[in-house]
């Protein structure tokens, strides 16, 4: 009998731990996900950033280049 109780007990004691460990790569995918979505975030941002310099340094060049090429006006 005790050798039921003990077979039992052993199985009962796996699934938990088999029930844990999923958790635990649950918990660390969602991490994960969360790690790239912030770093997507990051990257988008710093790119709008990036091309707003760029449109602006455009801006000013362009309005620089006809009183260079014209300096009369």
């Amino acid at each position: 009998m005790s050798t039921s109780n003990e077979d039992r007990a052993r199985a009962e004691a796996r699934a938990r731990k088999q029930q844990y460990a999923a958790q635990e790569r649950e918990r660390a995918q969602e991490r994960e996900r969360a790690q790239a979505q912030a770093m997507e975030e990051k990257t988008l941002r710093l790119r709008s950033l990036r091309l707003a310099k760029e449109a602006a340094e455009r801006d000013t060049q362009a309005k620089a280049e006809p009183a260079a090429t014209n300096p009369q006006q």
